[in-house]
């Protein structure tokens, strides 16, 4: 089992025992996409952190895009509700990058792409390629994405 994963265990555990409902519900989610992300596909597997921060990441995304939705529709309690389930997901995500760090990271990327002859929009494939793994859970793909298509033009 992932340590990630056991930690995520543990916290339950405590909260159950504080009586802490929003992180109780929350960790029993996150625990929950966690398992059916290991009994997805073929054959059951374990995931290992990375992965795990993945299955969060995706989590924490659906809370922020509910939020506004409730937001929207004049639902504040719930929106409320998905801001608190959020702030607990994000305790277990790594820091997010700064402006600055993401762009040198673009940066780096795209003249790596350039120095192997790949230039303009048709190098974006292979910048992200490169990108998603040092962004993945600490950055917004789209704002990546949209950050290599201006480097690129």
């Amino acid at each position: 089992m992932s340590p990630l994963k056991d930690q995520l265990q543990s916290d339950l555990t405590t909260a159950i025992r504080q009586r802490d409902e929003v992180t109780m519900s929350t960790l029993r989610m996150a625990l929950s996409a966690v398992t059916n992300a290991e009994v997805a596909g073929k054959s059951a597997r374990q995931l290992d952190d990375g992965e795990v921060v993945g299955v969060l990441v995706a989590e924490a995304k659906k809370r922020r895009e509910a939020a506004e939705a409730f937001d929207s529709g004049g639902a504040t309690d719930r929106a409320d509700r998905e801001r608190a389930e959020l702030v607990v997901l994000e305790r277990y995500l790594p820091a997010p990058l700064t402006d600055a760090e993401l762009q040198a990271l673009v940066d780096a990327a795209v003249a790596t792409a350039a120095a192997e002859g790949k230039t303009g929009p048709a190098a974006m494939g292979v910048v992200m390629k490169t990108l998603t793994p040092q962004t993945r859970g600490r950055a917004d793909g789209s704002a990546v994405a949209a950050l290599v298509k201006q480097a690129l033009s």
